[in-house]
C-alpha cells in the first residue's frame, strides 16, 4: 500500500488531499486561501502573481501533511495564462478568469481566422474572453512591451508542475490543460503554432504534452509528479464518469459535459471540444443561466434563499398550471441569443401564484440545461446517467423534476474536493505505470462517489410533456434559433 496526493489549485484557494493509491480513501486533507486581495466591489483579481498560488500551497501542505507520499498530481484553475520571458521569470501577473477586458480580443480573433466554423475545425472551440489565446491577443494589443518579451506560454497546473519539479528546462502539460488553451487541437493531438503568432504577433515556446498516464517528472527528493490537468478534467476524473455519463454543472451559469469517444468539431460554437484527463474527449456546452434563474425568481417573490424557493415550487405541480419561463436572463448562448431577455408564458388568472412562478423557475432552469444535452446527443454523444453538481443540486425542487426532464438517471453525490481527488487519482496512475503494477491505458479503480441516486420512473412521460410545453414556447418566441 503507497499513498499518493493531489493538490487542487482553484481560483480562491488550495485544497490537497492524500489518498491510499489503492482504494482512494482520503487519508489526510489540507486547505489555505490564496494570498490575493479582492477587487473592488468584492469580485476576483484578473491579475495574480503566480507566487500567490505557491504560498497557499506550502501552507496547505503544513504540519508533515505530505509525510510518505510518493506521487503528487496537480489540477488548477483553467484559462489561467502565466506568460514567461526566456529565463524563465513572469512577463507580467498571470491572467485569470473570465477575464472580460478580453471580449474585444476574442472578436477580432474569430475575424482574423475567418469565423467561428475555421476556428471551430482548427481546434475545437471558438474563442472567448477567457481562454489564453485571446488573452494573448489582449496582451499584444494593450501590453506591447509584456507581449515582446514573452517567450514561452504556461497554464496554472503547468507552472505549478514545473516549479514542484525545480524549474527544469523541460516544461509540460497534459491534453485536458492544452485543449482550453485555443492553440492545441484535441482531434489531431498537435499545437497550432500559427495561432499563437496570430495572437501574440510572434512564436513562443509551448509545454510538451503528456499522455494521461506520463509523469512530468521527479523532484530531486524522488517525489513522482504525475501530468497535472486543469479543473474540469480533473474533477470527472474524480467523479469517476465514463462513457455514457453526463456533468450538468449549476453555477450561475451552468455546463452540461459528457465523455466521448472522438473530439466534435462543431461550425456553431455550441460545444466547446475538451480533452479528458484519460485519453478520450469531454464535449461541454454552456449556458449563461441557471441558479441566477433560482435567484431571480426568489428576490421577485420576495423569498430569503433558493431553500424557501425550492419549499414553494412543491406545492406546484408538473408543468407549473401553464407557467413556462425561458431564463435567458442575461441573454443566451444555447440557443444563441446574445441580446435577448427572458420571457413568462402562460400566464392566466388560475395560474397567476406564487407556488407556480417558483415551479416555473426550476423547469426553466433544468429545461434549458435539457436543450445543452440534446445539442451534445444531437452529435451522438451517448447519455444515459447524468451527474449533477453544485449546490442547487440538493434542492428537492431541482430533484423532484431533473430525471425526468433530462430524460436519464440522475446522480446527485455528496460534496467533496473531486479536483484534488482527481488529481491524487492521475498521481496514483503514473506511480502505477513508473512501477510496472499498472497498464498505462487503464486507470487505477477507485471507490466510486457516494451518491444519491433518482430514477425517472413513472414521472417520464410527464416530465417529456413539461419539456415539450417548454421546447413549444421557445419556438414561438425565437422561431429556429435553436438547432441542437
Amino acid at each position: 500500500m503507497g499513498i499518493v496526493a493531489g493538490l487542487d489549485s482553484s481560483p480562491d484557494f488550495t485544497r490537497i488531499v492524500v489518498c491510499d493509491t489503492d482504494t482512494g480513501a482520503v487519508l489526510r486533507q489540507g486547505y489555505a486561501p490564496h494570498p490575493v486581495e479582492s477587487t473592488e466591489g468584492g469580485g476576483r483579481p484578473s491579475d495574480v502573481d503566480p507566487q500567490a498560488w505557491l504560498l497557499s500551497l506550502g501552507e496547505a501542505a503544513g504540519g508533515g501533511l505530505l509525510e510518505g507520499v510518493q506521487a503528487i498530481g496537480v489540477s488548477a484553475q483553467q484559462n489561467g495564462l502565466v506568460p514567461l520571458d526566456a529565463q524563465g521569470n513572469t512577463v507580467r501577473p498571470a491572467l485569470v478568469g473570465g477575464d472580460k477586458r478580453a471580449q474585444v480580443a476574442a472578436a477580432d480573433l474569430v475575424d482574423a481566422l475567418g469565423g467561428r466554423e475555421a476556428w471551430a475545425q482548427a481546434v475545437g472551440c471558438v474563442p472567448q474572453a477567457a481562454q489564453p489565446v485571446t488573452k494573448l491577443r489582449w496582451l499584444n494589443r494593450t501590453e506591447p512591451d509584456a507581449a515582446v518579451r514573452t517567450a514561452v506560454l504556461l497554464q496554472a497546473h503547468d507552472w505549478l508542475v514545473w516549479q514542484l519539479l525545480g524549474r527544469p528546462l523541460r516544461r509540460t502539460t497534459d491534453r485536458g490543460g492544452a485543449s482550453g488553451t485555443g492553440y492545441w487541437s484535441a482531434a489531431t493531438g498537435a499545437y497550432r503554432p500559427d495561432l499563437v503568432e496570430l495572437a501574440l504577433g510572434h512564436q513562443a515556446t509551448l509545454p510538451e504534452v503528456l499522455g494521461p498516464s506520463e509523469a512530468a517528472g521527479t523532484t530531486p527528493e524522488g517525489l513522482l509528479i504525475s501530468a497535472g490537468t486543469g479543473e474540469t478534467m480533473a474533477a470527472a476524473f474524480g467523479l469517476g464518469i465514463g462513457l455514457g455519463d453526463a456533468v450538468v454543472s449549476l453555477g450561475a451559469s451552468g455546463s452540461v459535459m459528457a465523455v466521448h469517444t472522438e473530439a466534435l468539431a462543431d461550425p456553431s460554437g455550441m460545444i466547446t471540444s475538451l480533452a479528458d484527463a484519460t485519453g478520450l474527449h469531454l464535449p461541454v456546452v454552456t449556458t449563461l443561466n441557471a441558479v441566477r434563474t433560482l435567484r431571480g425568481a426568489a428576490e421577485l417573490l420576495g423569498l430569503p434563499d433558493l431553500e424557501s424557493l425550492s419549499e414553494l415550487a412543491m406545492k406546484s405541480t408538473p408543468g407549473s398550471h401553464g407557467l413556462v419561463l425561458l431564463p435567458y436572463l442575461e441573454g443566451e448562448r444555447i440557443p444563441n441569443l446574445p441580446h435577448t431577455a427572458g420571457t413568462l408564458s402562460g400566464l392566466r388568472r388560475e395560474s397567476m401564484r406564487p407556488e407556480h412562478l417558483a415551479r416555473a423557475s426550476f423547469e426553466g432552469m433544468l429545461c434549458g440545461l435539457a436543450d445543452a444535452l440534446d445539442v451534445l446527443r444531437g452529435r451522438g454523444v451517448d447519455v444515459r446517467r447524468v451527474f449533477l453538481l453544485g449546490a442547487a443540486a440538493e434542492l428537492p425542487a431541482v430533484q423532484a423534476a431533473a430525471p425526468a426532464l433530462f430524460g436519464a438517471q440522475v446522480v446527485v453525490p455528496q460534496p467533496a474536493d473531486y479536483a484534488a481527488l482527481g488529481a491524487a487519482r492521475q498521481a496514483a496512475w503514473a506511480l502505477g505505470v513508473s512501477q510496472g503494477t499498472l497498464d498505462p491505458r487503464l486507470p487505477p479503480v477507485w471507490q466510486g462517489a457516494v451518491a444519491q441516486v433518482l430514477e425517472p420512473g413513472e414521472e417520464l412521460a410527464v416530465g417529456q410533456a413539461v419539456r415539450q410545453q417548454y421546447v413549444s414556447v421557445r419556438e414561438q418566441t425565437h422561431p429556429g434559433a435553436f438547432r441542437a
